[in-house]
Order: structure tokens, then C-alpha cells, then sequence
């Protein structure tokens, strides 16, 4: 789940409610029972019964989708447009491959990163995050008192707009993560605008047109770094709980090493089998608004593990922050009017901080009466 990344609104949100405690640190000290803070209700935990389903789908696989064919001409084009289109009406959820970016850079990130939660404590917690911007070291979202909490650390930083672009947020250990992180998030927007292209086109829109509703250029960019330690009752937690994305497009590098990503699916959880060097991407709150529900943003949550930690990295790409964002005026007709009232990104994001991950039911929320 992303994090908020302007400050508008948030001056009654300067503290957090209560003490931090790193769930990296409970992990390590050794402790065969988890704190009571972290055990989900039955029905959320892995396994339990959810909605109408339960449980995991191993025989489901979310599709993968071949970039490569937008460089083969006509025919190649319309195959990935098809296929994308297929993959966000069916799940909302779908694996690039050949997508330009370097597996290298992709695999130094991981790394980078991973180094950095090995760091001792107290460096750490020089980038200790607060609730008024999320920027730096946190272990919970949501300021909500006496809430269930995720079992997971995580590290948020704004990319975009540059007003927002803090470099003395960003790590100086390890050495090269400042230098990593410019250079992935380079990458990553060159990936998102070709996806926001591949997307309007999908839907019968004029090849800009969603871009254009985001803000065009002006946009938001930010990612969250998370860090799932291992856990001594992974059958009674999660590292993130159920919920869809605020935002308009993720774009997620998956640890290669350990699956835990679910997504729901007719009722039931599906496993993510990560694809060798490819990206996740998932539809958010904001493309489901535009798209006036063609396309939905799916709930979609992490498990924990007892044997091994898990690093993933969140490129979360977002609209212009102050811009109305409701249904684009050619997806709506008399058959299908309107379903969502104008609302800014900076409104929708400040009404989630507040209470933090719950399904689907902040998207709902929008629907016009």
C-alpha cells in the first residue's frame, strides 16, 4: 500500500499515536509468540475464510503480458493492448516482461535496499518517519490507536513532483542506494508513461488521454521499500493487510527468492508466482475511478514466512495531487453513467491515512449516490 506524499491537511496528523515498535526487531529477539498487536481475527488470517472463499487457488496464475510485442509493428501492438486489456477486466493484476528495464539495476535494487534493513538499529532510525508525510523508516500505517498492525517494516520516498523531493530523506548507507534509487526511478517512470499509453488505448481512449487526466507531466511518483521479517506464527498475521491501491498505477519488483504477494480472485487468494526479471503491475483506486469501473483495482495482500525475510519494491505512479479525478466523459453513457464524483487524489489519500488498509471499502466509498 503507498503512502501519502504531500502534506496537505496533515497538521493534526504530526505524531504518531502511540510508540513505535520495529517488527525487524521482534523478529530478532528471538520470541516464538507474537505480540497480541499483530494477530489478525480469524477471518483475515492466511487460510481463513474470506467473503465467499477461502483459502489459496495454487492452479491461478495472473497473466503475463510480453511488452516486446508493442516493437513488432501493428499486429504485435494490438496483441499486447488486447492482452492487457483482458488481463484488467479478468484480475487487475498482470506480470511484464521484456519491459526495458535492466535486470541488473532490478536486481541491484533489491539488493541495496536489503543491505539497508541489515544496517544496525540506530542508523536506521535516523530516518524515522512520522505520520505527517510517511518520508523515511516506518512500521505501520494508519495512525489509528490500538489498531491490528502488519507485520512488516517498510521506507517511503517521494520521487515526484520535485517539490516534494527530499534527497536528505534518502539513505546515505549503502553507498550506492542514493545513486540506485535515482536511477530505478528513472526507469520506472519511462516504464509507467508507456503502461498509462498502453492503457488509454485498451480502453478506446485517444493514446494520452489518461495521461493527460493524470496531470500530463505533473504527476506523482514515490516508492515504498518493504521488509517483511521472518515470523514465528506466520498462520496468525500478514505482512500487509487486504486492500487496493489509492493511486493510479504499481508497479512492483517482487523478491525473487520468496513469494508472498496474494491477490483475490473470485473469492479466494491467489499466490503470485513471480516471472524471472519481470514486474508486477496492478491497477489502482484512481484508473478505476477514470475508467468509471471498466477497469477495478483488486484487493490484494502479503504473507509472512517462518523460515525466510522477503524485500519488495513499490513504484507507485499517481495523479497530479490538486487535479479532480473522476470518469473520463467518453466512458460514460446512458447505459453506464457516471459511478464516481470528482474527488482529488490529495483528498482520497488523507481519508486512507487515517485508517489505514481495509479492503476495498475506501474506493466504495467514492461512488456517487
Amino acid at each position: 500500500l503507498q503512502t501519502v506524499q504531500h502534506d496537505t491537511g496533515m497538521d493534526r496528523l504530526q505524531e504518531w499515536s502511540e510508540p513505535i515498535v520495529r517488527v525487524q526487531s521482534l523478529s530478532e529477539s528471538g520470541a516464538t509468540v507474537i505480540p497480541a498487536r499483530y494477530v489478525k481475527p480469524p477471518s483475515e488470517r492466511p487460510g481463513g475464510d474470506y467473503s465467499s472463499g477461502s483459502g489459496d487457488r495454487p492452479g491461478l496464475r495472473i497473466p503475463v503480458v510480453d511488452l516486446g510485442g508493442l516493437a513488432e509493428g501493428a499486429v504485435g501492438c494490438r496483441a499486447v493492448i488486447r492482452a492487457v486489456s483482458d488481463a484488467c477486466r479478468e484480475w487487475g493484476f498482470f506480470q511484464v516482461v521484456n519491459h526495458g528495464v535492466n535486470p541488473v539495476l532490478m536486481q541491484q535494487m533489491r539488493e541495496v535496499w536489503r543491505e539497508f534493513f541489515y544496517l544496525p538499529m540506530e542508523e536506521k532510525q535516523v530516518y524515522a518517519n512520522s505520520p505527517k508525510t510517511y518520508e523515511g523508516y516506518g512500521s505501520r500505517l494508519g495512525v489509528e490507536k490500538g489498531a491490528i498492525l502488519d507485520w512488516g517494516d517498510y521506507y517511503f520516498l517521494n520521487l515526484l513532483p520535485l517539490s516534494l523531493k527530499n534527497h536528505e530523506k534518502w539513505p546515505l548507507l549503502p553507498n550506492s542506494c542514493r545513486e540506485t534509487i535515482e536511477e530505478y526511478g528513472q526507469e520506472l517512470m519511462k516504464l509507467c508513461g508507456l503502461l498509462m499509453r498502453v492503457l488509454s488505448l485498451s480502453l478506446g481512449l485517444d493514446v494520452g488521454q489518461l495521461q493527460d487526466a493524470f496531470g500530463g507531466d505533473d504527476v506523482g511518483a514515490c516508492v515504498r521499500v518493504n521488509y517483511y521479517p521472518r515470523c514465528p506464527q506466520p498462520d496468525l498475521t500478514l505482512g500487509l493487510s487486504a486492500h487496493s491501491d489509492p493511486g493510479g498505477l504499481t508497479v512492483l519488483l517482487a523478491d525473487e527468492r520468496v513469494k508472498g504477494l496474494q491477490v483475490r480472485k473470485d473469492g479466494s487468494w491467489v499466490t503470485v508466482q513471480p516471472f524471472p526479471d519481470a514486474f508486477i503491475v496492478n491497477i489502482g483506486d484512481q484508473i478505476q475511478v477514470l475508467s468509471n469501473a471498466t477497469y477495478k483495482s483488486v484487493e490484494h495482500r502479503v504473507m509472512v514466512n517462518e523460515a525466510a525475510e522477503r524485500v519488495s519494491v513499490a513504484f507507485f505512479y499517481n495523479p497530479k495531487s490538486d487535479l479532480p479525478i473522476g470518469p473520463v466523459r467518453e466512458l460514460v453513457t446512458p447505459e453506464h453513467p457516471p459511478l464516481y464524483s470528482p474527488m482529488t487524489f490529495n483528498e482520497y489519500r488523507l481519508y486512507i491515512r487515517k485508517v489505514g488498509p481495509r479492503g476495498k471499502s475506501h474506493v466504495e466509498s467514492l461512488k456517487a449516490n
